[in-house]
């Protein structure tokens, strides 16, 4: 079972309860932990902002995070680990089939999630129970893709995590990010060949030289105290508090970019709009 890290890392003044609390983690997970720390550090420098309650740690939690670039989930794990967590992710079952990679995170204790498929239904069941009983949170993507929208806000997403959270009865606690999409291109949805490859690794090896920064912040827990699993329409409530949350705390990180980014990735789709970000607009 994954369980919370505490002082699974800690950035300067952060107390460490090694002795009283070791934690459990796999080490598989621990080992991946460890070297995504030395290659996000490698690739930009990371500010981490807010927290997660300590009275939340080691209970069923549910964390939300925007999704902005095929690096983000790496600044995820940094940024988490550096505040003593070790989440799970709930993940396409494509990339936990994958060889190698596909077994460490299998063995890890990560969730799979088969979207567009009948057993979609049976993955958010399976996640609720995991919840249940874990005390180490379960962090999903709630668009289940990277933004199309051209500034790079929240897409509409769906509801499976206000429904995963409202069934397990656990809080949620919203994730912004910012950064990490100058890491490097989206590229393609199929890779058939080396020119698909090609302008993801070079705007990496861009991205080693340039050092972009890298924002994460953890959101206060999102009201959903009025909300119930049984009663029609609360997770279409549920889920607008959640990816406001997650896009209110976007503005912050982003003073400077409040309509498209700066960083533009040409391979990135444009084809959607982001409907949470009316009120900073002033869109009706």
């Amino acid at each position: 079972m994954l369980r919370t890290m505490v002082a699974l890392y800690r950035d300067g003044h952060e107390p460490t309860r090694r002795a009283d609390r070791q934690a459990s983690v796999p080490l598989i997970w621990r080992t991946m932990l460890e070297i995504d720390r030395a290659v996000v550090a490698s690739v930009g420098k990371l500010t981490v902002t807010g927290s997660v309650p300590h009275e939340l740690r080691n209970k069923p939690l549910v964390m939300a995070a925007n999704h902005i670039g095929v690096f983000d989930a790496l600044v995820l794990m940094k940024a988490c680990y550096s505040i003593g967590i070790a989440p799970r992710f709930m993940l396409a079952g494509g990339l936990l089939d994958t060889p190698v990679l596909g077994w460490a995170l299998r063995e890890s204790g990560h969730l799979r999630v088969e979207r567009g498929k009948a057993t979609v239904l049976e993955s958010f069941a399976n996640a609720v129970e995991a919840i249940k009983h874990a005390d180490a949170p379960l962090l999903v993507y709630p668009e289940g893709r990277i933004t199309h929208d051209p500034g790079m806000w929240p897409e509409r997403g769906k509801t499976g995590v206000a429904r995963i959270a409202l069934a397990a009865n656990a809080p949620v606690i919203p994730i912004s990010q910012w950064g990490a999409h100058e890491a490097a291109y989206w590229g393609t949805e199929t890779v058939t060949g080396w020119n698909d490859v090609k302008p993801v690794l070079t705007s990496f090896l861009r991205a080693l030289r340039q050092r972009p920064s890298f924002k994460v912040h953890f959101g206060d827990p999102v009201d959903l105290s009025d909300l119930s699993a049984a009663k029609p329409g609360d997770a279409v409530r549920a889920h607008k508090r959640i990816m406001q949350a997650i896009t209110d705390n976007l503005v912050a990180l982003r003073p400077d970019e409040p309509d498209l980014p700066k960083f533009h990735d040409p391979t990135r789709p444009t084809d959607t709009v982001s409907p949470w970000r009316d009120r900073w607009t002033g869109t009706p």
